[in-house]
């Protein structure tokens, strides 16, 4: 009876510690995200009362709105450049600074950096100052003698690789995540190839990328999910122009709701946004097995 009355006191102690965190949740997550399925289904512009329409804001999303599909290959676009080249750059840091140097834990805070303020709209008005008009990109292209009618960002055509390489800038978490991993890697698997006589080309390719699948699959998911929620730097930096080619998914959805105020239609599209992301993510986990491998054997 006693180890009971302290198991039940164990128990308590741990859901007084878990409210804050539930309650959070709960009031800040999940009730929203009830709140925002049922909208979808609504006629809503919070001037009137909902009104429930059933299908009709999924139909006219797929069927009537040209901007969406707009919006949604912008995004994918975006995604689709965005992932392997920050991973890529990220991946080539890590390696970089994982190496005994002096000053290195000073080089790794510094290229953390840009992932802390990267996001913020200062550093985005400073990125649109330096690619417009008036700013260095097109300076240093005039004195190549490159002269510009329209700035990087005023073209249709490079609009969106700029947005693209700020989203490649800002490296510094999956560089992290990645220096942790290379770490792990134990230095007998590459002394071992090297007296085998591994060339350091051999070596990264059948022991490092190996050895780094399980956190390149992790690193894989979470920027994806970021790629598709990109609404900062479309917003900021071209409010989505020009032509809407840089107009992002998600800040085509806040002019549904905060421009139109179409609240009803706005969480319909946030739901088809969630879809697609877990899509993505269901794909990259199916197909793990062939190429992500764990020391414990989940790959086989």
């Amino acid at each position: 009876m006693a180890k009971s009355g302290y198991k039940r006191r164990d128990n308590i102690a741990g859901y007084i510690m878990l409210s804050p965190w539930l309650f959070g949740f709960i009031l800040m997550w999940f009730l929203p995200m009830v709140i925002s399925i049922y909208y979808s289904f609504t006629d809503f512009n919070l001037l009137n009362e909902a009104k429930i329409i059933g299908l009709k804001n999924y139909i006219r999303i797929f069927t009537a709105d040209d901007t969406f599909r707009q919006a949604f290959k912008v995004t994918f676009i975006y995604a689709i450049f965005l992932v392997p080249l920050r991973l890529a750059f990220a991946l080539c840091v890590a390696m970089l600074l994982n190496t005994k140097h002096m000053g290195l834990g000073l080089y790794r805070t510094i290229y953390y950096i840009p992932s802390i303020i990267g996001g913020s709209i200062a550093v985005s008005i400073v990125w649109r100052q330096i690619f417009g008009n008036q700013g260095v990109v097109m300076s240093l292209l005039s004195v190549f003698g490159i002269e510009q009618k329209l700035s990087l960002l005023g073209n249709t055509k490079t609009a969106l690789a700029v947005i693209i390489l700020m989203g490649v800038w800002q490296f510094g978490s999956s560089m992290l995540i990645f220096l942790a991993a290379l770490k792990q890697i134990p230095n007998s698997l590459y002394e071992s190839a090297r007296v085998d006589g591994a060339k350091s080309l051999r070596i990264f390719f059948k022991i490092t990328i190996p050895m780094l699948t399980p956190t390149i699959f992790f690193n894989l998911i979470l920027q994806i999910v970021n790629g598709f929620r990109v609404f900062t730097e479309s917003y900021v930096i071209t409010d989505g122009g020009p032509l809407n080619s840089t107009l992002s998914y998600v800040l085509y959805l806040y002019r549904r709701a905060f421009n139109y105020f179409d609240m009803g239609y706005s969480c319909a599209l946030a739901w088809v946004l969630v879809a697609v992301i877990s899509v993505f993510t269901v794909i990259l986990f199916k197909t793990q097995n062939n190429w992500v491998h764990y020391e414990s054997g989940g790959d086989d």
